[in-house]
């Protein structure tokens, strides 16, 4: 992912709340956002021990620790007053609990974006951007349809915001690489323990992504967005089995891989734009651009990914897939050393 503007005039002097910021996303935008001199960063999460993380982590002055929960409409609201720019990552994303616990799904992830979408109106916020997830493509799982629905809310945002001067946009991806819960550290655990290294089905590919890469999606979607959107990133994928391999090359390791199925709500491949997307999607740059489906959106035609971009056509390019981005393992390897996975 590559930025081309500066940052300085976007990021600097401003305020900055991130819900959900004590997590993996958040830690890396906070890292990010320091090197551009905002004004402060405002850190909201219901998690006071990893609160207590971060502060020993930066241990900057611009940092403001906020405990709270997006289901708490009026803690939210009096953490958000005087905000310039919001970062909404706050979410329940295990795909396995999700699925025996919808109704907690239901609260944070659908309830919880109403709840920040009402509170930056209320609050005058410049511009807001929602971090979804390829599972919010065609989804198939709780935790995609909560996803899809935040998405929906995020764009229709947009249109009943009354005489308010705000952005409301969303970025699209997969796990971040060495995230929270992600597939290295699990395989690597296991394979550092003489384990069998659990794979739910050989045919299963992912999306590759850092979190300097998420990190500079967003600050692409706060540079361009008009209101509305979805940016996606443009990114490499691989076969789970491949890293497997790699992995226990690195470890010099003979630990069987062992099939146990597919999880509930879980997909073989990744979907980060579907063939109804298509003819409204635009590539930009390095990245992709879905831009609303609202009728009065479509009059628009003013954003740089528009008028410097290139529409997708739809009779060559059907979606953008996981199984069709594929690079081979030597490459992936290439790409994990740069990355100082390896």
């Amino acid at each position: 992912m590559k930025l081309i503007v500066d940052l300085n005039n976007i990021l600097g002097g401003k305020v900055i709340l991130i819900t959900g910021g004590t997590g993996f996303l958040g830690r890396s935008l906070i890292e990010e956002i320091l090197k551009y001199n905002p004004q402060s960063i405002r850190v909201f999460s219901r998690d006071e021990v990893k609160h207590h993380h971060i502060q020993q982590i930066f241990n900057n002055r611009k940092l403001r620790c906020l405990i709270g929960n997006v289901r708490d409409y009026h803690r939210l609201k009096r953490a958000m007053e005087n905000v310039d720019i919001v970062i909404h990552a706050a979410a329940l994303k295990r795909l396995d609990m999700i699925e025996y616990n919808v109704e907690e799904a239901i609260k944070t992830n659908i309830l919880g974006t109403l709840n920040v979408v009402n509170a930056c109106l209320e609050c005058n916020v410049k511009k807001a951007v929602m971090v979804s997830t390829d599972k919010a493509c065609a989804p198939v799982n709780t935790y995609g349809a909560c996803k899809f629905v935040g998405e929906r809310i995020f764009t229709e945002s947009n249109y009943n915001k009354g005489p308010k001067d705000i952005i409301f946009t969303n970025v699209r991806y997969g796990n971040v690489l060495e995230s929270t819960g992600s597939v290295i550290p699990f395989f690597e655990n296991k394979i550092k323990n003489n384990e069998p290294v659990p794979l739910t089905d050989p045919r299963m590919t992912r999306f590759i992504i850092s979190p300097k890469q998420a990190t500079e999606l967003i600050f692409n979607a706060l540079t361009y967005a008009i209101g509305g959107e979805i940016f996606i990133p443009q990114l490499p994928s691989f076969k789970i089995v491949d890293l497997i391999d790699i992995l226990k090359e690195k470890h010099n390791s003979d630990v069987k891989t062992e099939i146990i199925g597919i999880r509930p709500g879980e997909k073989i491949h990744e979907l980060m734009v579907n063939e109804y997307e298509v003819p409204r999607t635009y590539e930009y740059r390095d990245f992709y651009v879905i831009t609303s489906s609202i009728h009065r959106y479509l009059t628009i035609k003013t954003a740089k990914y528009i008028t410097e971009g290139k529409r997708l056509d739809e009779d060559i390019f059907k979606e953008y897939c996981s199984k069709d981005a594929l690079i081979s393992k030597k490459k992936i390897k290439e790409l994990f050393e740069k990355l100082e996975l390896l």
